[in-house]
């Protein structure tokens, strides 16, 4: 909930209770980010990822997983698996909220 509340203040912002739904978000919407958990119920962020990179209309979406696992080899297997960016969790609203801005803004 912070993460919208934080992030609804600047952009427009679908939120989903779990994978599954964020899925059918996905493929009915057009997204210019993604901003995925690692671990959710239904389906994890590793699996949303995959079904997105495999969509060809959906493949240049941007695709940010927050996660609590941080270790390196954590973090090199969620870019790997197609995430363009990892943030580590506790994280700051402000810092979530710039990172999406230079995300958004980088083209």
């Amino acid at each position: 909930m912070l993460i919208v509340d934080t992030l609804e203040a600047e952009y427009l912002v679908d939120e989903a209770q779990d994978g599954g739904q964020a899925l059918k978000l996905i493929e009915k919407n057009q997204y210019d980010l993604l901003i995925l958990d690692y671990m959710m119920p239904i389906m994890t962020g590793l699996e949303i990822i995959e079904k997105v990179r495999s969509n060809v209309e959906k493949q240049n979406i941007k695709i940010m997983m927050l996660s609590a696992k941080s270790q390196s080899h954590e973090r090199e297997d969620i870019l790997t698996a197609g995430a363009d960016y990892f943030m580590a969790k506790p994280f700051s609203p402000l810092a979530l909220l710039n990172k999406v801005g230079d995300i958004l803004h980088e083209d």
